[in-house]
């Protein structure tokens, strides 16, 4: 790509949820690219049992204001219930997972919710490995928040950005990387990081946030 103005990244905030009594936001980031719509974790849409505790709050609005209906392309950084609980939403439509990640959470006690990975006429796309999504656009494996995490890496021939889901849940950990993720996204030299549960995006000398 020559320009960065080609491909644009959208934070879109779909839930909070209660962490250690404070609320934490849940945004899903939608790539606008030339060759299609991506739509990278797919957040929260409804509620379940199994994460009372932690108090979700859903912000409908949040799912129309991104338009399901124009996404071509889902990415599932890892499956936990807050990245693959709008999943149902795209039955049909190519979902972009690691293979480890897509095992892991389909054989795994208490990994995450399982009518949530497997709903009605899912289409996965299991990915080895490094992947070129759309030019530009590459899905690199980023073991550490789960063993089969991955992060999206923008490259428009400038400056790179990355969506990496929870590989950094909060900023501290991409200024003092430790997990192999983390220490991936660091070695990219990124000049913006979204991040899953922050409201703004890390970038190198950024304030410490949650």
């Amino acid at each position: 790509m020559n320009s960065s103005a080609e491909i644009s990244v959208t934070a879109v905030r779909v839930a909070d949820l209660l962490a250690d009594g404070e609320l934490m936001p849940v945004y899903v980031h939608v790539i606008d690219h030339p060759e299609g719509r991506v739509l990278v974790d797919t957040g929260l849409t409804r509620l379940h049992p199994a994460v009372a505790d932690m108090d979700p709050r859903l912000y409908p609005e949040g799912y129309q204001e991104l338009d399901t209906g124009n996404v071509d392309i889902v990415v599932n950084t890892h499956l936990h219930f807050d990245h693959c609980g709008g999943n149902h939403l795209f039955a049909g439509k190519p979902i972009y997972v690691q293979r480890r990640e897509l095992d892991d959470a389909r054989t795994q006690e208490d990994y995450t919710i399982p009518e949530w990975v497997d709903p009605p006429g899912i289409n996965y796309v299991a990915v080895d490995g490094e992947l070129e999504l759309l030019p530009g656009v590459r899905l690199l494996p980023a073991p550490g928040h789960t063993p089969g995490s991955q992060i999206v890496v923008i490259d428009p021939g400038a400056v790179l950005t990355v969506i990496a889901g929870d590989t950094a849940v909060w900023f501290g950990e991409l200024d003092n990387p430790r997990t192999e993720g983390q220490q991936l996204v660091r070695s990219l030299n990124p000049g913006t990081v979204w991040l899953t549960h922050t409201h703004t995006p890390w970038r190198p000398g950024s304030t410490i946030t949650v």
